[in-house]
């Protein structure tokens, strides 16, 4: 009997079973210090105890996209190692803050499949849930990934795509309790703009831009513990390199977002996003952000805003698709998510 894990193959998969991924992973202020190493994250939520107690909570939390990564992470031996590529994420919630000392794990429900037209993949669609050592759920989120077939010839499942809604409404949004931006400092924020500073349909350019390196990939993905062949194994693609995992892409143009939008300060909601072109190394990653839509919250000084945040790696800014309707070929991401910042 085979002792090793060559992975799931697209006709492995059934729409309603639950996985139950390994391996539990307590996550502690070195996941922070590593994470920022990774990325110029400097939104001050997650900087300072002192600036988070001064927004109502304990002490300064993980960053929000260290649940993510963690969480995800933990999904790819069982939904992903063989995948050709993450396709895209709908109806993610950020249910509770993550703690210096919590313990994460993951679960999945499968929730559709569909071959592709080639016959040679099909595309596998979760919904996974984070869970905490309380199992209190802690995030969860669906996503679609494209996975190759182990035999070619292996009858095509009935197509089972879910309906997903187009974006989450602040309803569904959880604001973390005691969140109050009342006594909020903008200056040791960073920047002076608050919530009715950014009219729906603005534009912003973030102006910087970072270098993917081979090494620095190699470190995230096996910090997050994501061991897709595609990140690791120059031999798992046709071109002999390895493609920057997807979540590295979304970190580093939230990161970058900073210049201009420093005070969103918590993600709380991914309503929808798309890896529209694959990031290889000595790409540079650059970004932009246009206000989709605004609303107060029943938290004290606390609005959400709803962002779209387009990393490319070159070409102008504000440009995402060509006429014919697809991704220009500089658009690397097309992520719509909701933030909470100041009023």
């Amino acid at each position: 009997m085979a002792k090793t894990n060559s992975g799931r193959f697209f006709e492995d998969y059934k729409v309603g079973e639950v996985i139950h991924h390994a391996v539990p992973r307590t996550v502690k202020m070195g996941e922070r210090a590593l994470y920022h190493m990774l990325y110029p994250a400097r939104h001050a939520l997650y900087s300072s105890d002192q600036f988070a107690q001064t927004c109502g909570l304990p002490f300064s939390p993980l960053d929000d996209m260290i649940a993510f990564h963690v969480v995800f992470g933990k999904t790819v031996p069982d939904v992903s190692l063989n995948a050709v590529a993450n396709l895209g994420y709908a109806q993610g919630r950020w249910l509770l803050p993550i703690w210096p000392g919590d313990t994460l794990r993951s679960q999945s429900e499968v929730i559709g499949v569909k071959e592709n037209s080639s016959g040679k993949t099909g595309v596998v669609y979760v919904r996974t849930t984070g869970l905490n050592q309380h199992d209190e759920a802690v995030l969860e989120y669906v996503r679609w990934v494209m996975v190759r077939k182990r035999d070619v010839d292996a009858p095509a499942p009935k197509p089972v795509v879910p309906n997903l809604p187009g974006a989450l409404s602040v309803g569904q949004l959880r604001i973390p309790k005691g969140l109050d931006f009342s006594s909020y400092d903008f200056t040791l924020a960073g920047e002076p703009h608050r919530w009715g500073d950014y009219p729906v349909g603005e534009k912003i350019d973030h102006v910087d831009g970072v270098t993917v390196e081979e090494a620095e990939h190699m470190m995230a993905t096996r910090l997050w513990q994501n061991t897709a062949k595609v990140h690791f194994d120059t031999a798992a693609r046709p071109d002999g390199r390895r493609l920057i995992y997807g979540g590295h892409v979304i970190s580093m143009a939230r990161a970058l977002s900073f210049n201009g939008l420093a005070n969103a300060q918590m993600v709380v909601g991914l309503n929808g996003g798309t890896h529209a072109n694959p990031c290889l190394a000595g790409d540079t990653i650059r970004a932009w952000s246009e206000v989709l839509d605004k609303a107060e919250t029943a938290a004290p000084g606390v609005g959400a805003i709803r962002l779209r945040l387009v990393a490319t790696k070159g070409g102008d800014p504000f440009k995402l698709k060509g006429d014919d309707g697809k991704y220009l070929p500089d658009v690397l991401l097309d992520l719509d998510y909701w933030a909470l910042m100041p009023i």
